[in-house]
């Protein structure tokens, strides 16, 4: 069968007109095709070319070769040639002879199509007759010899892994930017494409597309494209369409990151091209490293590291593709010494040794067990996989050498501090495997981890630490140990590390911290009486808080942890443990926080405040007893046992406890107003509250007689409302805040009252006030007229606070006692 040819070239005048147009063509071809491969088989000369070259000239002019492909699917595989001017002796003239194949089809018998280059059936003008002779095949030329492409390749160095990796981007997407060769000679492109033919699969390299020269590149579109250094200039930066390899100027500046394609460079570079073929034979991944490196390798070709850990990782999951001998060859190549080693390789051939662990005689992977023992050892870097590693994949020979030579490294290791705590007990394995002795630098180790994982648990709890603490009884032993001490210390840190990360606890080992941290969130879960948490946590620890008084520390900052308890909870603390015991374990401060902090409306604050004083007085500072004092005095003033002098008292223990806490004179302003209130109430105190210009004191008062049960008696006594009148329209000369607080009561408290009074009550008020003395009576009745307040009433008016709205800061509270009772 025939190729179908076309010839196009500038015709001389004729029946069908002159200039350029197809002179020669096999018949059957569609005007459309034919429009189309005219644009692809055009000719420019180089700017510089001479007008009327010579002989010798016209042979220097670079050749267009090109293989295309059609929009309609089929190919076009074609040489452009100049020659010279026209018949005209004005124009440039080319010749260009194609061959038009079919879609999907390659070119005669398989061949690739860059081997047409240089065949001697091109022609270089139009057949005679302008009918093309039959040409049944396209011979290849001979040009690319195997020595002379390894000798381009050699002169090329520095771009052939850039070439190969941008080829390989071209071959997996179409989108990918197109590949611009900048060659003095057309020649040196085909060369460039002979090379890439080979490199690529058979299949992508009868798909490459290419032209040898052009001199308008943003025309081409091609996926190769081939031009001058004078059309190159300033391509290499030209768009993001394409990728410019200057090979007629300087060196490359982009580092390639690539390993198929470095692994091809090392290939072409080796003289070894032939393991293309039989890396392509290993794999169906087209453009997999692996196979590449490994078949590199095994020749005895130089990889760099990435180029070692692919061919590690590929040989780790293709044992049986590479064979026994070939993968012999390869632990081989991979053993011998390299002074680039990266941890991502060092990784990978410990990946591929722990896959021939047990698969292979030992004997056969000595050199990969020394290597990555070895770099294990003296690579700053950890080694994943380690605990994979058996005690029986080394020979007793290879064990006592190694140990020799790595003592010194490994025990160094161990006891670097810097390195994080997964290194130096990978280092520690090592060595247990080795046999070398690093047990005198247990402790520190287990020091340094213990720190680790109560900081940062997650990270700290690495695989090689978790092999370590299950593989190392000593080792264990020890971190507990000491991870029992730092309990005691931060024992909530302790409580987040055992929620984590779940550690063995043997039973002949005695960890009460650990043991209580591992047992208070379970028993802490559902709330509930706190106290009794408190018991559960410290039986868990196993020793009676008496013996050893700091699992009571742990067992309450577990428990309260940045709480502080309440008043009742302390009391009970402080009844089941001792006053001895809490001083041990330095938990008094929070007995005593719960005392100071404890709110107005807490009565066991008064009491657990007595407690205190009798069990620390030694330990209270002066303003703590002061402190504590001022509540007892609550307590006592509430219970009626306080002697005389309470407000005096009061004031001298709030100036002694400065700065006190306001909860603490919350209680004791609070119980002494119910006091100054009652009917019992020594007329030497009201008259030491008036006159104490206290804010904080008068305003206690004017709380609670502002409160329920004082509003209830007023209602129901009428000899309490007669006296509180009587107070509350006492001693007018008294400061401001004595002032404002009696006007604020007779308005807002004693007037709503008395309004709602029955006449037979008014008059028993008037009556016992006429006992104090007539001059009240006579001064409640003017207060009580209705419609005008008379002289006391408009006297008082005028020190009214500004607005009722406002209210008093102390609010209503409710009485201490459920009678309400404050006789």
């Amino acid at each position: 069968m025939s190729l179908t040819q076309l010839h196009y070239t500038s015709a001389p005048p004729g029946p069908d007109g002159s200039g350029f147009r197809f002179t020669a063509l096999t018949p059957g071809l569609p005007p459309s095709l034919l429009k189309e491969a005219e644009q692809l088989i055009g000719y420019e000369p180089p700017r510089d070319a001479p007008p009327r070259p010579t002989d010798a000239e016209l042979a220097a002019f670079p050749e267009a070769f090109s293989y295309s492909r059609l929009s309609d699917g089929s190919w076009l595989l074609a040489r452009t040639v100049y020659t010279g001017v026209d018949h005209s002796g004005r124009w440039g003239n080319f010749h260009a002879h194609a061959l038009h194949l079919p879609t999907d089809t390659t070119p005669p018998r398989g061949a690739l199509p860059i081997t047409a280059w240089g065949s001697p059936q091109w022609a270089g003008r139009t057949p005679d007759g302008g009918v093309p002779e039959p040409l049944e095949t396209l011979p290849a030329s001979g040009r690319f010899d195997r020595d002379g492409l390894v000798m381009f390749a050699a002169a090329r160095s520095p771009w052939l892994a850039g070439f190969f990796a941008d080829l390989r981007g071209l071959s997996q997407d179409e989108s990918a930017p197109r590949i611009i060769v900048i060659e003095r000679n057309s020649a040196d492109v085909a060369r460039w494409i002979a090379l890439a033919s080979t490199v690529l699969p058979r299949e992508d390299a009868q798909r490459l597309t290419f032209t040898t020269y052009t001199r308008r590149p943003e025309l081409a579109r091609q996926h190769v494209i081939g031009v001058l250094p004078e059309v190159g200039q300033g391509l290499t930066d030209y768009d993001h369409r394409y990728r410019v390899h200057d090979c007629a100027g300087g060196k490359p500046r982009e580092p390639v990151a690539d390993a198929w394609a470095e692994a091809a460079a090392v290939i072409w570079l080796g003289d070894a091209p032939e393991l293309f073929r039989e890396a392509a034979s290993l794999a169906d991944d087209r453009f997999a490293p692996g196979p590449l490196a490994c078949v590199a390798l095994c020749a005895g070709l130089e990889l760099g590291a990435t180029g070692r850990a692919e061919a590690a990782d590929w040989a780790h999951s293709h044992r049986e593709a590479l064979g026994e001998e070939r993968l012999h060859r390869l632990v081989a190549a991979l053993g011998a010494p390299a002074g680039d080693r990266t941890d991502p390789e060092r990784a990978a051939l410990f990946r591929l040794f722990t896959a021939l662990d047990g698969r292979v005689p030992v004997a056969s992977i000595a050199p990969l067990a020394a290597l990555v023992l070895t770099e294990a050892v003296c690579s700053p870097g950890s080694v994943p996989g380690l605990h994979a590693l058996r005690p029986d994949a080394l020979t007793e020979e290879l064990r006592q050498r190694l140990a020799g030579e790595l003592a010194p490294d490994l025990r160094a290791g161990v006891a670097d501090g810097g390195r994080g705590a997964s290194r130096p007990l990978e280092l520690l394995r090592i060595a247990d495997l080795l046999g070398v002795d690093c047990s005198d630098l247990l402790p520190e180790v287990a020091r340094r981890l213990a720190h680790e994982m109560l900081a940062a648990p997650e990270e700290a709890h690495t695989p090689a630490v978790r092999l370590a603490v299950e593989e190392h009884f000593t080792l264990r032993t020890t971190l507990l140990g000491r991870l029992d001490e730092l309990a005691a210390g931060d024992p909530l840190a302790a409580a987040r590390l055992l929620t984590r990360i779940p550690l063995r606890f043997a039973e002949s080992q005695a960890l009460p911290h650990l043991r209580m941290c591992a047992e208070a969130p379970r028993v802490t879960a559902g709330g509930g009486d706190r106290v009794g948490v408190l018991n559960a946590v410290v039986r868990a620890s196993g020793v009676s808080m008496f013996a050893d008084p700091l699992v009571l520390r742990t067992a309450v900052r577990l428990i309260w942890q940045d709480s502080t308890p309440t008043a009742g909870e302390a009391r009970l603390m402080l009844v089941e443990a001792g006053s001895d015991t809490h001083l041990a374990a330095g938990t008094w401060p929070s007995l005593l926080r719960a005392a100071l902090e404890g709110p107005e409306d807490d009565l066991d604050v008064p009491d657990l405040a007595q407690n205190l004083l009798r069990c620390f007085t030694e330990n209270l500072t002066p303003r703590q007893r002061a402190s504590l004092l001022l509540l007892e005095l609550a307590r006592d003033l509430r219970s009626g046992s306080a002697g005389p002098g309470w407000t005096d008292r009061a004031m001298s223990l709030r100036a002694a406890a400065e700065p006190v806490e306001r909860n603490v004179v919350e209680h004791a302003f609070g119980a002494l107003a119910y006091r100054l209130l009652s009917t019992d109430c020594p007329d030497g105190e009201l008259y030491a509250l008036i006159h104490s210009r206290d804010p904080d004191l008068i305003g206690a008062y004017g709380r609670v007689a502002r409160s329920r049960p004082v509003r209830d008696r007023l209602r129901t006594d009428p000899a309490y409302a007669a006296e509180c009148f009587h107070t509350w329209s006492s001693h007018p000369q008294a400061g401001g805040a004595w002032q404002e607080t009696r006007a604020e009561l007779l308005d807002s408290v004693l007037r709503p009252v008395a309004r709602d009074l029955s006449e037979t009550d008014i008059a028993a008020v008037e009556r016992c006030l006429e006992r104090t003395g007539v001059r009240w009576a006579e001064e409640f009745r003017a207060w009580n007229r209705p419609g005008a307040f008379g002289r006391i009433g408009r006297r008082l008016t005028r020190r009214r606070r500004k607005s009722a709205a406002e209210g008093d800061r102390w609010g209503e509270v409710e009485p201490p006692r459920e009678d309400g009772d404050l006789s």
